[in-house]
């Protein structure tokens, strides 16, 4: 009888969520950015004080977009922990 199974299919099924959550946000990586250049006509025709909202998203909005999206990750992967690693040392 193996004693190490549970603890094997624990760490299966942790990566197996630390590959979906990063599967998820590298792919709204993606669309954030695609959208921001596919739309850059679109957005150039409204205006925040003054500037086209494309070039505001290019030179700002985007990067607060992807400081968002680390700190979801770096949120999701916290309580990924909790869950996973409750009752068992840090250091297997």
């Amino acid at each position: 009888m193996d004693n190490d199974a549970p603890l094997r299919q624990r760490r299966a099924d942790y990566w197996r969520s630390v590959l979906k959550l990063t599967k998820v946000l590298l792919a709204l990586w993606f669309l954030a950015t695609v959208a921001v250049i596919w739309f850059a006509r679109e957005l150039s025709q409204i205006t925040i004080l003054g500037w086209p909202l494309s070039f505001y998203m290019a030179a700002q909005g985007i990067v607060l977009g992807y400081l968002a999206l680390v700190g979801f990750y770096v949120w999701a992967m916290r309580r990924l922990d909790r869950r996973f690693h409750s009752g068992s040392s840090r250091h297997e």
